[in-house]
This record gives C-alpha cells, structure tokens and sequence, in this order.
C-alpha cells in the first residue's frame, strides 16, 4: 500500500459519514485520430443535485483511479487523461462534515496531505492531463482542475469559487500556490481573497475563462463532446495554449497588499484565515509549488482546529440546513394558495416588496395608497425594476411585458382588494395607522386572505386585536435592501392560527427567504439585538467616549459595517423609534439616547460626511453632541457592548422569542450580514467567554460551532 493510501486509510476512520466520491475511469478513442484516452468521472451516485465532495475514502477512490491511468500511461496505452464531474457538478471540495468532527492537529494536518498527495499525482503523470468543469466547482473541486495542465469550462457554470476564506480556511488542496502561478497575483486575490470576502461572489463559466482560469469554454448543452474535440486538436498540435507570463515583480507585492487592504476592512484583523492566505500568496512568488504545499498543509491544520473554521461551518449549516427548514413552522398542507397580492402603500419599501412579490409569485399585484401621484409612483418604480432586468438580460421581452401588466395601482381598496389571497401593509411605523389600514382591508377583502404586516417593532397582537377575524393576522419583516438580505421573520401572533402561519412560510419560500419563526415580541430578533447592541455604543458616547474610540472598539468583531454607519444606513429617525419603542417594552435595558434625538431632529441623515471619501464626524453633528466625562478604552466598550448582547439573548431565549440560539445567529447572518467567521454572535460569545460570565453558561453545546471535547 502507498504511503498516500495509508495516510487517506487512517484519515477514513474519522469520517464515519462520509458521503463517498467514485472515481470511474473509461478508455475511448479520440477524434480525428489524436489517440486513445482515459476519462476520470467524479459520482458520488446521488441525484444530480446533490453535490460531490472530497472526504478520506473519496480521495483514496480518485488516488486508485490515478493508479489505473497511470500504469495506462507507463504502458503507452494513452495520450491523455481528463477528469470531469457528473451532469451539471464537477466537485465542491472537502467534506465539510467530517472536518468539523476533527479533534486533533494531526488529524486535521492528514487531511490536507492527503489531498495534496493525490492531487500532485494528476500534474506528475507522463500524459498531459485536462480538467473539464461542467458544473458548479467549488474548494478542492476548482483545486483538482488546477493540478491539470489544461482546462476547459462551461458557459452554463453558475457556481465557480474558492470559498474557504469565507468559511475561516485557506484554499489548502494548492490554491494558495497555483492559482497566483497561473493567472498572476492580483487576480489570485480577487478570487481567494475578494470574492470570499464579498458574501462568497461565485463565478460564471465566462468569468472563469476570462480570468485565464479555463484555456477554453463551450456552451453547456455538448461541452464534454466539445472538450474532447478540442482536446484532440491540442493533443494533435494544432491548437497551441498561450498563456501570459506572470509578473512577479512589484506587481505581485502590490497584490499582496491589495489583499491585507480588502482584509483590513472586511475582518478588521479578527479573522485569520485571509491573511493566512495571503501569506502563503506571497511566499508563491518565487514559483516553488511544494513550499507553497507544504504551507497550506499547516494553515488548513491550525485554521481546522480554531474557533472561525467550527464558527464558520456552523454558519454554513444553519443557512444551508435551518434556513431551508424552519423551526416550528406549521404543516405546510395547511398553506392556502396565493393566486393575487396587495400592498398597502406605494413607497420605497412598498415597491420593494412588490417588484419581489411580482418576480417571484408571477400573480398579480396591486399596490394602493392616499393619492394617485404616490400609486402611479409606485406602479413607475417597479416597470423601472423590470426594465433594467431586461437591459442587463436577466428576463427577455416577452417575460418584462407579462410582469408589467401584472402589477397594477388603484385608490380604492375594495377595488384592488376584493380577490386579493394575501396582503401586506407597508405603511407609517404607528400602530393606530396600522390598525386603521387592516381594519380598512378587513372591510373588503376575502374571508380567506392573509393579513401580513412589515413592521419593524410593533406588536402584531396588538395590531390585530381590533379585527373581526385576528388569527389571519401574521408578521411579515423583511430587511433593507429588500432584494438583498435573505431574512424574513414571520411572526405568530396571539391569535394567528397554522393556516395564516403556514401560508406565510409557504409565500417565503416562493419568495427565496430565509424564514425564521418569531414571538410576537417587541423589535423581533434582530432589530433588538442591533438596538442594544447600538445602544451601548450610544451611551458610551453620550457619557464621554470619543466618537472614534467607540466605533473602533468593535472592529475585532469583523463586522460588516461600523454601528454609526449601519446606523446611517437604517436611518436616525428609523433608530430613535425602535429604541423608543423598546425603553417602553424594556426601560431598564434599553434607552433612549439624547444626542441621536438631537441628531434626528436637526434632520441629520447620520454622524458622518464623506467629503475627503472616507467617513469623518460631520462638524455639524459635534457641535450637537453633549457628552459626559466618563472615558473609556477601547477594551472596556467592547466588554460593556458584548456583556449587554449577551445578556439581551440570554433574555430573548428564556422569553422563547426564538426556539433556540441557533435562530439568533441564523437571523443575524441573513438579516444582518454579520460574518460567518463569528458564527452570528453566540458562538463568539462562547469562545470569548463572555456567555458565561454573563449568563452563567454557553448558548451552545461543546461541539457546536467548536472542537469537540
């Protein structure tokens, strides 16, 4: 047995439920007589949906198949050797289940061996080797295709990455190493580093082979038939591949430092996979592969056994596993059909939630409001939505005429109304205004019809409590911007009944959300969380800290934004009132700060100006600012900030706003856009200990989103 072999044998042990990858080798001849050629087929014998990933018995599979393609090799029986995936997925990399289940760095260091091994052999064969990505290609999947000496890639590729850094990993199957030696530093970054870091960006086919990743691409429907008809013509001579010489010069340095800047205001420092990457970057620029192997092998080993990997592979899980499958959500035959929509209102985030109610229902949709100007306004925006889809070819004509005419606007209610299954207010924060609008609705829509409200904080009972029929009533929030964030909290009333609740969820997931049950408590999840988050940065200000000192006390968080710029982004006027409407709920926790009333008040849309293209305290705001003379460091922020999250989930959880901390995280990361790399919150607040100094114990149980015990 090969030393390979042995390393994959002892690594097998450790992934009990390894889903296992096989490698299939058939021989054929080529076209026009180039030869005859061995083609590896990746299967892991699922549906075609299902992806294939690379564990330890997976690895020992493909290392067999090279044993057989080799010995072909040695004996002049082949040209050629090409690996490609089963229809529609070539491969997504290592198997993420059993790599959380690793407790030791040995073991975590044999897996990246063992995938180097295997992998090295490809590149050493003494037939030239090709890599055909026909499908989605992610991790070890797109590092497989590097390991060969031509590529070719499918226009139909949807999903094209290298998404370790994402997840708290290094690309350590040899991306680090060979992707900067193929494609040159700077693009290497944009790939391993930029692209993680922008929310996991994949690539299309056409990116892949304009960035000189894949040496040619063919359309989807024949692209293995063409791939071997040009396969045959460069075994042949007759297509020669050129590809540029690599510049490692200041060129690649500057790379490097390109990659610590989009690092730096990505993590803040606070998540070392990026720059573990980066440095192995640099130091593949003198062209040695082995030291460049030999450095990811290690970086995979201590990134697999720290807090960012487990808290990134559980963030994973819960977008990938929970989010697709909400806890306690009501049985989903209950769901009553939705054939027309109604919006309530005709603003901004009213013409949001049509232009998504239009797009992905493909039902009517009629919008209403106080007067003709606001409705056609309205009406305006989302033609404007659906012509721009059609600029940039997302929908051809005939699909923007259908959606044009199915989004309608009128004054009356009852009009618009009448045969509406579900409508949705999305009118002044004020719950008499609220009330007053369903009551309005109630009076002339259908028996049946869903009653959903997109407040951000009020109460749902409450809104309801007025109604003839208040169990239809059911929260429906969505996050700005609209199209983005993937989160919608449904929340259950006092009164609403399952067939309300399951029709909400069964709307989500024709929407495309991520559907998160919720207590009808105040602000929800994440607007209470991010209240008292940003409330303590607000007191701390309001009681003496620096502007500065506060914002930068929570950069080792690695967030996604500072407070004060979130802040910006959701609005003063829009903060003031939730943390209004929360000193009422909850007056010993939460406050109402006096200088963001000021800043409201003075019409300020935030602390910052722009004018040197970097934010710095507007002078306006300054002067408006009366601060106490309790400074504090930065260090003592951060704790205040932490203990008081910590403290409001601990809350939340006993109330049951959410079944378990996972929801927490779960709306966190999907209405949010707080980092993978923390897991949503409680995994960090477990690791830093701060759960347990607050509440007396973790959130989570050992295991779960850490090493194992």
């Amino acid at each position: 047995m090969s030393t390979t072999a042995e390393l994959l044998k002892g690594a097998a042990e450790l992934f009990p439920d390894e889903v296992v990858t096989q490698a299939h080798v058939r021989h054929f001849d080529l076209p026009f007589g180039a030869g005859r050629f061995a083609l590896i087929t990746l299967d892991n014998g699922l549906d075609h949906t299902k992806p294939t990933t690379f564990g330890p018995q997976s690895l020992a599979n493909l290392d067999a198949a090279i044993d057989q393609v080799e010995r072909d090799s040695a004996a002049g029986e082949i040209v050629g050797v090409g690996i490609t995936g089963k229809p529609f997925i070539f491969a997504v990399g290592a198997d993420l289940k059993g790599v959380e289940l690793l407790k030791k760095h040995d073991d975590a260091l044999a897996i990246g061996k063992g995938g180097h091994e295997v992998f090295k052999r490809l590149a050493a064969l003494a037939v030239p080797t090709f890599a055909y990505y026909n499908g989605a290609a992610m991790g070890g999947g797109v590092e497989v295709g590097l390991h060969c000496k031509y590529r070719t890639v499918s226009k139909a590729i949807p999903a094209f990455s290298l998404p370790e850094v994402f997840l708290g990993l290094v690309p350590g199957w040899g991306g680090c190493a060979l992707l900067p030696n193929l494609i040159g530093a700077d693009k290497a970054v944009s790939v391993i580093i930029e692209n993680s870091l922008n929310q996991n960006k994949q690539l299309k086919g056409q990116q892949v082979y304009d960035l000189g990743i894949a040496d040619a691409i063919f359309e989807g429907a024949d692209f293995l038939e063409q791939s071997l008809l040009w396969t045959a013509s460069v075994l042949k001579g007759e297509i020669v591949v050129d590809r540029p010489v690599i510049d490692r010069g200041e060129a690649w340095d500057q790379a490097v430092a390109k990659g610590r800047f989009i690092a730096d205001s990505k993590v803040h420092g606070a998540a070392p996979a990026a720059y573990r990457a980066l440095d192995i970057i640099a130091r593949a620029k003198n062209g040695d592969l082995q030291q460049g192997y030999d450095a990811e092998d290690v970086a995979l080993a201590d990134l697999i056994m720290g807090g960012e990997l487990r808290a990134g592979i559980y963030a994973f899980n819960l977008v990938q596993k929970r989010g697709k499958r909400p806890a306690g959500a009501p049985d989903k035959n209950l769901a009553r059909p939705v054939t027309k929509v109604g919006v309530v209102g005709a603003g901004l985030m009213a013409s949001q939630l049509a232009l998504l109610f239009l797009r992905r229902l493909e039902v009517p949709v009629v919008l209403t409001d106080i007067d003709q100007e606001r409705v056609d306004k309205g009406v305006g925006y989302v033609h404007a939505e659906i012509d721009k889809l059609l600029g940039k070819g997302r929908i051809n004509q005939d699909k923007a005429n259908r959606l044009k005419a199915l989004v309608t606007g009128v004054l009356d209610k009852a009009e618009g109304f009448s045969d509406a299954d579900f409508v949705i207010e999305a009118v002044f924060e004020e719950i008499g205004v609220k009330q007053q609008v369903f009551a309005e609705v109630e009076a002339v829509a259908p028996a049946h019809a869903i009653f959903a409200t997109n407040t951000s904080s009020l109460s749902v009972s409450e809104m309801a409590s007025k109604l003839k029929n208040p169990e239809r009533v059911v929260g429906f929030h969505f996050f700005n911007p609209v199209a983005v964030l993937p989160l919608l909290e449904i929340v259950r009333g006092e009164q609403t009944d399952d067939a309300s609740l399951a029709t909400a969820f069964a709307v989500a997931k024709k929407l495309k959300k991520t559907a998160v049950l919720v207590k009808d408590a105040p602000a929800f999840v994440v607007n209470r969380i991010l209240t008292r988050f940003m409330g303590e940065i607000q007191n701390v200000i309001d009681e003496g800290t620096p502007v500065d000192v506060a914002e930068k006390a929570v950069e080792p968080l690695g967030l996604p934004m500072s407070p004060l710029v979130l802040l910006e982004l959701v609005g003063p006027a829009i903060g003031l009132h939730v943390s209004e409407t929360l000193n009422k709920a909850f007056p010993d926790r939460f406050t109402v700060s006096p200088n963001l009333k000021s800043v409201v008040e003075a019409g300020k849309r935030g602390f910052y100006v722009y004018d040197s293209g970097k934010p710095e305290l507007d002078p306006e705001v300054a002067a408006l600012l009366k601060q106490g003379d309790s400074v504090l460091t930065e260090d003592q922020v951060r704790a205040r900030v932490l203990d008081a999250v910590a403290q409001e989930i601990g809350i939340m959880l006993d109330e049951g706003v959410v079944a378990e901390a996972q929801d927490i995280d779960l709306c966190l990361i999907t209405g949010a856009g707080w980092p993978f790399h923390l897991g949503g919150i409680t995994p960090y607040l477990d690791r830093e200990g701060v759960s347990e100094r607050v509440n007396g114990k973790k959130f989570l149980e050992p295991g779960v989103a850490s090493v194992p015990a």
